[in-house]
């Protein structure tokens, strides 16, 4: 693992920005791994400006988003889909029909898994897959427990977690139980990880770069990969 500590998540936006970047700019046909919340919100900001600069180009970029919650309509402003277009994708010069989010109204949950695991592999896997971390060491929405599930897969959501985005909604009962996610691995699969750690994150990020391998710490797992690169703020 790269480890790199930072002092403000101004600083962890600006070297996320850069890694992506870079991708791009050596391959201008990259597969990449998008994620949601708030801590790669700055980054996007920052992606949207080297493109408005003229210095990137996602003309070619195909990218595939890590999570979706199951039951909200992508018009929700609380879907990820309705996230990816608001802060990034509405913004850039990437072709719609190369934007790949989970459908999380799909009939057939079981099924829309699947196809979405299929077009990750038919596309090539991914190139640079970018990741948030949960307090309780989630990535994606790979839960902490005794095993974990490989592919893209349905994944019920724990206590812990439908606490720390009940912020984003209206009461508890509003928050999605369940969620498309991607597997850990299809996360391990990719050929370069970018794990960022916001403020808050110090305790939990420790735990995953020096603590125990396991996969009550999912996020730990990621030493096992050979390319992983980890921002996160520390104080």
């Amino acid at each position: 693992m790269n480890i790199i500590k930072v002092k403000t998540n101004e600083e962890l936006s600006a070297k996320a920005s850069v890694i992506i970047a870079s991708q791009v700019l050596k391959n201008k046909k990259s597969v990449l791994g998008f994620a949601t919340g708030s801590t790669p919100e700055l980054t996007y900001k920052n992606l949207i400006k080297m493109y408005q600069d003229g210095i990137l180009d996602f003309s070619s970029i195909t990218s595939f988003n890590l999570d979706e919650y199951c039951g909200l309509e992508k018009t929700n402003d609380q879907s990820y889909y309705y996230f990816m277009m608001e802060k990034l994708f509405n913004h850039i010069n990437i072709k719609p029909e190369n934007i790949n989010i989970p459908d999380g109204t799909s009939k057939d949950v079981n099924a829309e898994c699947a196809s979405y695991e299929s077009k990750i592999k038919q596309a090539g896997g991914i190139d640079l897959q970018i990741l948030g971390i949960g307090l309780n060491g989630h990535i994606g929405f790979n839960e902490p427990g005794k095993e974990l599930i490989y592919e893209t897969h349905q994944e019920i959501l724990t206590e812990s977690t439908l606490k720390a985005n009940a912020r984003f909604f209206k009461s508890m009962d509003e928050v999605p139980k369940t969620a498309i996610s991607m597997g850990i691995g299809t996360i391990m699969s990719a050929r370069s990880i970018l794990l960022l750690g916001s403020p808050g994150k110090e305790d939990i990020i420790n735990a995953t770069i020096s603590g125990v391998i396991t996969p009550e710490v999912p996020a730990s797992l990621l030493r096992l990969h050979s390319n992983v690169t980890v921002i996160y703020v520390c104080s």
